[in-house]
């Protein structure tokens, strides 16, 4: 039975109202997503070959990535991943769409010599913040966190050529924190990394990225096996994102399409026809007038037990 309207409007009544709203809330009612960090619509990207052909390498591309997440992004070679990664950074100019992405962002390479620069660990991380206007105590600040947020906090006065690989690419990426980036795009970092580098340089990007929720990372990668440590994945093909989402659906596509019946598998070659390949390809690279000790190990690298097969490309001078 209705109240009377002078009891529904009575602040007892109201009160009550409110709180059962507040301790029944719709359960219809998901919860708001997560912002964006980087958000491309229609990007595209082309070049024009010597010949004066227009040559399409990003066709219509569109994908979202939220703040606080490691997206990855997979596919053959050639397909697009690494001008995607350089189209976000800005050192491509896309040829259509619009592109989105928080600031300020930082590009971490496949090969950290080509950005870790100073002698030390605590300079180089330190190098980039020589554009901001920061004490030397706000400085130190910035570079403990960020070698703490990688777990290289103990290597701070190390010198950088007694770091393996993976500790550099660490060291690259705190770089990136100290400047207090809001996201971090990651150009195929573990390709040279052995198992244990690459699971440290994996820990750290997503500590990175899930310790104060505000960072992104989108993470270009040849390794099926590292999907597992993502938030989210893009699958790209011939320049397309073929597919996109939770880690479990773009990992069965992915899947899927390797053993797909497309997939064909490769003709049968005979042992014999291996080693005469491989002798001419190596006799021409002899004749050429630049012998050295590389070719004798290929040789016997590839002649010991017969079962290796090496495929040599070489320039003419």
């Amino acid at each position: 039975m209705p109240l009377p309207l002078h009891h529904a409007r009575s602040p007892v009544c109201i009160n009550r109202i409110l709180q059962c709203r507040v301790q029944n809330p719709n359960p219809n009612l998901s919860p708001p997503p997560p912002p964006l960090a980087i958000e491309g619509r229609n990007l595209s990207f082309s070049v024009i070959t010597k010949q004066g052909k227009l040559l399409p390498i990003l066709k219509d591309c569109s994908f979202r990535v939220p703040a606080g997440e490691l997206w990855m992004v997979l596919g053959p070679n050639g397909c697009g991943k690494s001008t995607l990664l350089k189209v976000l950074a800005g050192l491509l100019k896309p040829t259509e769409g619009t592109l989105s992405a928080n600031r300020p962002l930082s590009f971490v390479f496949q090969n950290p010599d080509h950005q870790v620069v100073m002698p030390t660990v605590e300079a180089d991380v330190a190098f980039g913040l020589g554009k901001f206007n920061l004490t030397l105590d706000e400085v130190k600040l910035r570079v403990s966190k960020a070698l703490d947020a990688v777990g290289m906090l103990t290597y701070s006065q190390r010198p950088i050529q007694t770091l393996s690989g993976g500790q550099k690419q660490r060291v690259a990426i705190a770089g990136a924190l100290a400047e207090a980036c809001k996201v971090l795009l990651l150009d195929e970092l573990t390709t040279f990394l052995d198992e244990y580098d690459q699971i440290g340089v994996i820990n750290a990007v997503k500590s990175s990225v899930t310790g104060n929720g505000e960072v992104a990372a989108l993470w270009v990668t040849h390794r099926l096996e590292e999907l597992k440590y993502a938030d989210g994945a893009i699958c790209m093909d011939d320049g397309r994102i073929v597919m996109q989402g939770d880690v479990l659906s773009v990992s069965s596509f992915i899947k899927e399409k390797i053993s797909g019946p497309n997939i064909r598998p490769l003709p049968e070659v005979s042992r014999e026809a291996k080693y005469n390949s491989l002798h001419c390809m190596l006799e021409f690279h002899v004749s050429s007038d630049k012998e050295d000790w590389s070719n004798h190990a290929v040789k016997s690298s590839v002649t010991g037990n017969g079962e290796v097969a090496a495929l040599w490309v070489d320039s003419i001078d």
